[in-house]
């Protein structure tokens, strides 16, 4: 299969899971997001509106359009029926990451290097656990944070191991609504035109 340059690999695994429950329901619908092209990018179980599941998926090339959303929910429906992980009744919500989104992989860094950040660490990183800066260099470990908030004395980058994440999440900004409207447009295109091409295969 060909990815074109937005596209990212199905098979990187996340680097922020859940726990307890949520990582049970994650485990059952994993793999069928993975047969439909999707990846997952959060399960939330939330007591909104009664009891919501909230599924976050969206494709390899980053796009997430409403009918996928609805197809996705036909495909998890029936599983999580006979499954049945969730002991009451439950709301299924299928959504996007958005544009302000949690960051779950490694190459949701790269790809969205030199945009506003905030995350959370599990351990103390540089004295600290939260952090809020532009995302600088990202390697195999971790990643650098150009932070925009720093006390007097505190060094202004920090290197933050991807093993010490608990939470991240890009921050709105008008950079970031323009880079990530772009991203969509071209990753729609190339998509577009791959469709064209396995038509006229078949013809």
């Amino acid at each position: 299969m060909s990815h074109n340059a937005l596209s990212q690999d199905s098979t990187e695994s996340r680097l922020i899971t859940e726990t307890g429950l949520d990582a049970r329901i994650a485990a059952i619908i994993e793999p069928i997001l993975d047969s439909m092209d999707f990846r997952l990018v959060r399960v939330r179980l939330s007591g909104q509106n009664g009891m919501t599941l909230q599924v976050m998926a969206e494709r390899n090339d980053g796009t997430m359009t409403v009918e996928d959303c609805e197809s996705l929910s036909r495909a998890l429906s029936p599983v999580l029926d006979v499954e049945d992980p969730i002991d009451r009744a439950y709301h299924l919500e299928i959504s996007s990451p958005g544009i302000d989104r949690p960051m779950v992989r490694r190459s949701d860094f790269g790809r969205w290097s030199g945009h506003l950040l905030k995350c959370e660490t599990s351990v103390p990183v540089a004295g600290r656990k939260r952090f809020r800066g532009t995302i600088g260099n990202v390697d195999d470990d971790g990643f650098v944070l150009n932070r925009d908030q720093a006390s007097y004395g505190d060094d202004p980058t920090v290197h933050i191991p991807f093993e010490a994440l608990s939470e991240a999440k890009l921050i709105l900004t008008d950079e970031l609504i323009r880079d990530a409207l772009e991203a969509d447009k071209a990753a729609k295109a190339a998509r577009e035109r791959q469709v064209k091409a396995a038509n006229g295969n078949q013809k």
